[in-house]
């Protein structure tokens, strides 16, 4: 039988279906609707058709997995990304996932199993929520914020751990003059020092892992290599692993 893992994220929702092979055969990703009742149960009944039975087993991961309201059971979207890129990936180590909304580090050990695990959900300094909102003031768009960071030859410090004063900061810096990529450059080295804290906090072991939307940057890639001072290594869909590690629990009869 196939299985169904959905990631009802603060920022997007993903659902996958897998084959018996752990294949992903289908997947979907959205902007997280108000109604994410609703939003999940549309998603759901996608991709039980997609899975070609009403039965197919479904769990449920994320921010929002409370309510998703015909998943058999709920998982901890930790357990489920660790899960998936073990999976993915064929081996453990640190993986960082950083979010719309929150950052996570976890140590995976064998079988994909979380072994510790921290997490920054207290402010959005860290998050992908950092970028957006600098993006934003800066009128650079947000897939373009990696590249115009990697292409700056320069670096503007910004010393503020919180994003409302990041954005006061961003403001001086920019009526004084100071390059738009210049700034862009300092605000990817300000969040990746955040995240490399918390891989520290840890007991970092490589190899060092990568997933999330913000993952998929150019920048953040390069930049979390030099400063935790190992290389990085993607899953196959960065995106979709904590969807992907749900989907692989259902497989399994539901243990996580």
């Amino acid at each position: 039988m196939n299985a169904i893992g959905i990631d009802a994220g603060s920022t997007t929702t993903k659902i996958v279906v897998i084959d018996p092979d752990a294949r992903i055969v289908w997947h979907r990703l959205e902007s997280t609707e108000p109604l994410l009742e609703e939003q999940a149960d549309r998603l759901l009944d996608e991709a039980r058709a997609q899975a070609g039975s009403a039965k197919t087993p479904v769990i449920a991961t994320g921010y929002g997995r409370n309510l998703v309201r015909s998943a058999d059971r709920k998982v901890t979207e930790i357990t489920c990304h660790a899960r998936g890129v073990y999976r993915d990936l064929g081996h453990g180590g640190t993986l960082v996932d950083i979010g719309g909304q929150d950052s996570k580090v976890v140590l995976i050990g064998e079988g994909g199993d979380v072994r510790n695990f921290a997490m920054n959900d207290k402010c959005a300094a860290g998050t992908g929520r950092f970028l957006e909102v600098a993006a934003g003031r800066l009128r650079v768009p947000l897939e373009e914020m990696g590249r115009v960071a990697l292409e700056a030859d320069r670096e503007l410090s910004i010393s503020s751990t919180c994003t409302v004063f990041a954005e006061s900061e961003i403001v001086s810096l920019i009526a004084r003059g100071n390059p738009v990529a210049h700034i862009v450059r300092g605000l990817h080295r300000s969040l990746i020092r955040r995240v490399a804290s918390l891989a520290r906090a840890t007991g970092l072991q490589p190899p060092l892992m990568l997933s999330g939307g913000v993952g998929q940057s150019p920048a953040v890639q390069v930049f979390l290599a030099e400063e935790l001072g190992n290389p990085v290594e993607l899953p196959s869909h960065p995106q979709l692993m904590g969807a992907y590690g749900a989907a692989l629990i259902a497989l399994e009869g539901g243990r996580g």
